[in-house]
């Protein structure tokens, strides 16, 4: 299937490389599908694939032995999913599951290393992203830690909406509570309040944001800090619109984490 040549639609690390970059690293590109629900790699796994999400939305999370899981970042199609792959590091300390169905491109991991080292476009490209991509996990840390449920409900809002189109959000309190690693209850509560204030509606699988500035005013100062180290990152980079042709969507099956996720 034919995939637009439009900036917008695509990867935007893959979108700011330079034109004989570009050409070089998408003989190794795949275009997949990632359906919800699908584990690209577990924690602790060794990587085979590094994966640009194109329409999908991965969450990065840190599982425990006793089965609590907390999600320590987000990515959307500003990044990459397996930045351990080209730093040198052959398995992950996190594990990625896709939380928004979409599109994205996959590469083998041997190939990312192999054209980074080829390419120092490339190479400042994924290291900028990992610059970001470590602010964003440390501040999700530090968030966990220092702020109560109904700010990180706030963050964690605001973060995955920037990632996908519209203003709505399919996920349940379950599944929220599972990724902030607090009790439902706690999202439900802050879901509630959020609703009284006409910040956000919800019912059963799905949230819609009605006042995003209302939620920013009242989400602690790590959802700032962690936009601004993104929209570093974007400034930095100068988008070329490229065209790719690829085959049909490969479906990838969803995978059990280990210590058990709790999904919708």
């Amino acid at each position: 299937m034919a995939f637009a040549a439009c900036s917008r639609d695509l990867n935007q690390l893959l979108v700011g490389l330079p034109s004989a970059d570009w050409n070089a690293l998408r003989l190794h590109l795949e275009w997949v599908e990632l359906p919800q629900g699908a584990v690209l790699y577990e924690s602790g796994e060794v990587l085979r694939h590094v994966y640009f999400p194109v329409t999908a939305v991965v969450s990065l999370v840190s599982s425990m032995k006793s089965g609590a899981t907390a999600e320590v970042a987000v990515v959307g199609n500003e990044g990459v999913v397996g930045v351990c792959a080209f730093l040198g590091g052959g398995s992950s300390h996190s594990g990625a599951v896709v939380q928004r169905a979409g599109h994205g491109l996959r590469m083998s991991a041997q190939a990312i290393a192999d054209q980074a080292n080829r390419s120092p476009a490339l190479s400042q490209q994924l290291l900028g992203y990992t610059q970001a991509l470590l602010t964003h996990m440390t501040q999700t840390s530090a968030c966990h830690r220092h702020h109560d449920v109904d700010q990180q409900l706030c963050r964690w809002l605001l973060l995955h909406l920037d990632r996908q189109p519209g203003q709505d959000l399919h996920v349940t309190h379950e599944r929220i509570a599972g990724l902030l690693g607090v009790r439902r209850e706690g999202v439900t509560c802050g879901a509630l309040k959020l609703r009284k204030a006409g910040l956000i509606d919800y019912r059963r699988g799905r949230v819609s944001v009605l006042d995003r500035h209302g939620l920013e005013a009242l989400s602690c100062e790590c959802y700032a800090v962690v936009r601004q180290a993104y929209d570093r990152l974007s400034a930095a980079a100068a988008p070329r619109p490229v065209e790719l042709h690829a085959a049909e969507p490969r479906p990838m099956r969803p995978m059990p984490l280990r210590a058990a996720l709790a999904m919708a």
